[in-house]
């Protein structure tokens, strides 16, 4: 069981095979800022914990964020006319729509309050990613944060450092909430990863009945990132790193940008 209000917490999830999943949050993880050390951040919230070997990390994407210095102060942008006529339409600041459109590549669908864009990285999603929540302004400047420019190098860099520190292989994962088309709710998933498979192809295996699966390919991914969401909450929670034990893998690593569906094999574009 977890305990969201103390900050510390895990779920055993027991399955037929007699496998554990076990996640646990890391408390006492500060106020991110940028130019800050992520990698010592989350050493030192391990507080001599053992990392095993295939230990993941979830990490949220808004501190790898803030680390990196995505932040766009508002007051510095000036909207284009196309940013007018769409914050008119949308009912948004025409200077955080600017920033939202510099970050996309189209605009899929807008309506009064949501602007759903092809993000530059390949993400279909509400406002590109680009969010005031759990941005603090105590100097007074109204700032916004975007995606990391490279979540899977993001990823990677935090991967290496972790790896240095404890000697045995892990995977990290940075995570986000995405809205899904046809189901209501935010849900978390990989927008970045480095050292474990962010799919699994299971085409060619038995199922239970030994029929061979023809279909089946998993986002590894982005259900470990939804685990660990539970935990890592979506408002005021402060848990931002979620340590994921106990889920094995034996493909071999692939970065989270494979997630994302081509425009080959997107039948509603």
């Amino acid at each position: 069981m977890y305990c969201r209000s103390c900050g510390v917490g895990s779920i055993d999830v027991t399955r037929s095979v007699a496998s554990k999943l076990e996640l646990l949050a890391l408390p006492g993880i500060p106020m991110v800022r940028e130019g800050d050390d992520l990698a010592a951040l989350i050493i030192a919230a391990l507080n001599g914990k053992e990392v095993h070997s295939g230990d993941v990390l979830v990490v949220a994407q808004k501190i790898v964020s803030k680390a990196e210095g995505r932040a766009v102060d508002l007051a510095s942008v000036t909207p284009s006319v196309e940013a007018q006529v769409l914050a008119t339409e949308v009912g948004k600041d025409p200077r955080l729509v600017e920033v939202i459109l510099g970050e996309s590549v189209r605009v899929v669908r807008s309506r009064p309050n949501l602007i759903i864009v092809e993000h530059r990285l390949g993400f279909v999603m509400a406002n590109a990613g680009v969010d005031h929540s759990n941005v603090a302004a105590t100097d007074g400047v109204d700032r916004v944060l975007l995606l990391p420019r490279d979540p899977d190098a993001s990823a990677e860099a935090l991967r290496a450092k972790l790896e240095q520190r404890y000697g045995v292989p892990i995977g990290v994962i940075i995570s986000d909430s995405f809205g899904r088309a046809w189901r209501r709710g935010t849900c978390g998933v990989a927008i970045g990863a480095a050292g474990l498979p962010s799919l699994i192809d299971m085409r060619g295996q038995p199922d239970l009945f030994g029929r061979t699966l023809e279909v089946t390919v998993v986002g590894f991914a982005d259900e470990i990132a939804a685990a660990a969401s539970l935990l890592q909450g979506q408002a005021a929670d402060a848990q931002p790193v979620v340590l994921v034990r106990g889920r094995d893998w034996s493909a071999s690593p692939v970065s989270a940008a494979v997630l994302v569906r081509s425009a080959e094999e997107d039948l509603f574009r």
